[in-house]
C-alpha cells in the first residue's frame, strides 16, 4: 500500500531530531527506531539531502557524512534550523486546548490515572501559554461508558491479565465471558474491547457500554495469536483520514454476530427476524470483503451504489476462474 505523504514528512522531521540530540546512528538501528527497512530508510536520507530552506543553494540543505553513511552509520553534520520546537499560533493552540479538554472528560481518560495526569500537565501548559484566549474554550465530551468498568479493563491491559465479564449483545442475551483483552479502541461514541473470549474460542470485540460488570483475575492473559493485530474491529477505522460513508446493511438472522464483531452505528431489529446495522466506513475494500464473504446473509445494501461494487467485485473474481 502506498505510503501517504504526511506519514512520511513526519517521519523525515522525525528523523532529523533524533539525529540532531542521538548523534551518529546505525542505518539497521535507524530503520528499526522509525518501523522501516533499511532500504527505504536510505531513500529517506536521499530525499532529506535534497531538502532545506528557501534559496535551496547547498549552503541551504540538510547535509549528512557521505563517507560515514558508506559505511553503514546515519551522522548529520547540518540540521538547517529544522530541530527548532515548532511555534503555535493562537488557531492552533485554541484547538489543542479545546480537544484536551475534551478528552479529559471521557471515561477512557478518567478510568487511568497515569492517563489522566498527561492529558492535565498538557491542558496546563497549553492553557498558560494560551492565555485569554483559552479561557473562551470549555469542550466536554462523554460517553455511556461506565468509569469504573474502563479503569478495570485499562489495569487489565496494563498488567496482562485476564477479565470476567458480564456481557449483554444486540440480542439482549446476557452472558459471563472470560476475555484476555488485547486493546481498547474508540471509534465514534463508542469504545470497544478487542481480545480473546474463552467462552467463544475466538477473537471477539465488545461494546464497552454492554458490559455489565468487570472483574479483575489472577490468570495472565494467554499467547497472543501471530495475527491478533488483524481483527475487525481495527480494519473499520483503518484509513481513518480518507471520508467516511455512511453504509446501511440488512443481515438475516443467522449473521447476528455482524452487530457484535463489528463497531456499529446503529442495530435495528426487523419482524421478521432479519436486522439493519448502520454503519460509517472509511475503508471501502474492507467492507466489500465483508460482503462478499458472507453474502448468504446479506439481504439488502443501501446505498445502492455499495451493493453495485460489491457486484461487480464478484463478478470479476468470478470471471478469474471462467465463470459468469
Amino acid at each position: 500500500m502506498a505510503e501517504r505523504a504526511n506519514d512520511r514528512l513526519v517521519r523525515l522531521l522525525g528523523i532529523v531530531a533524533y539525529l540532531d540530540g542521538a548523534g551518529p546512528v546505525d542505518v539497521e538501528e535507524l530503520a528499526h527506531r522509525f518501523g522501516v527497512t533499511p532500504a527505504r530508510l536510505r531513500e529517506d536520507i536521499d530525499a532529506l539531502w535534497v531538502s532545506g530552506t528557501p534559496g535551496y543553494m547547498p549552503d541551504d540543505l540538510i547535509d549528512f557524512d557521505a563517507f560515514s553513511l558508506e559505511e553503514g552509520l546515519v551522522s548529520l553534520t547540518q540540521s538547517r534550523g529544522l530541530t527548532r520546537p515548532l511555534r503555535l499560533g493562537t488557531r492552533e493552540a485554541v484547538a489543542l486546548v479545546a480537544a484536551l479538554r475534551a478528552m479529559s472528560t471521557t471515561p477512557a481518560v478518567q478510568a487511568d490515572p497515569g492517563r489522566a495526569a498527561v492529558v492535565a500537565a498538557a491542558l496546563d501548559k497549553l492553557t498558560a501559554a494560551t492565555g485569554e484566549a483559552a479561557s473562551a474554550v470549555d469542550v466536554r465530551l462523554g460517553g455511556p461508558e461506565d468509569v469504573a468498568t474502563l479503569e478495570v479493563l485499562s489495569r487489565a491491559l496494563a498488567t496482562g491479565r485476564r477479565v470476567r465479564l458480564r456481557y449483554v449483545d444486540a440480542a439482549d442475551v446476557t452472558s459471563e465471558r472470560e476475555v484476555d483483552p488485547w486493546r481498547l479502541l474508540t471509534q465514534s461514541e463508542a469504545t470497544y474491547l478487542v481480545g480473546w473470549c474463552h467462552r467463544a474460542g475466538g477473537r471477539r470485540t465488545f461494546r464497552v457500554d454492554r458490559v455489565l460488570s468487570a472483574e479483575p483475575t489472577d490468570v495472565p492473559v494467554s499467547a497472543v495469536p501471530v495475527d491478533a493485530e488483524v481483527d475487525v474491529a481495527a480494519q473499520v477505522v483503518a484509513d481513518a483520514a480518507g471520508p467516511v460513508d455512511e453504509v446501511r446493511v440488512r443481515w438475516a438472522s443467522a449473521a447476528r454476530w455482524v452487530a457484535e464483531e463489528v463497531p456499529v452505528e446503529e442495530v435495528t431489529d426487523l419482524p421478521d427476524g432479519s436486522f439493519e446495522v448502520r454503519l460509517r466506513v472509511t475503508n471501502p475494500a474492507w467492507l466489500r470483503r465483508l460482503l462478499l464473504t458472507h453474502a448468504v446473509d446479506v439481504l439488502a445494501v443501501d446505498p445502492p451504489q455499495v451493493a453495485a461494487e460489491v457486484a461487480a467485485a464478484a463478478r470479476a473474481a468470478l470471471a478469474g476462474y471462467g465463470r459468469d
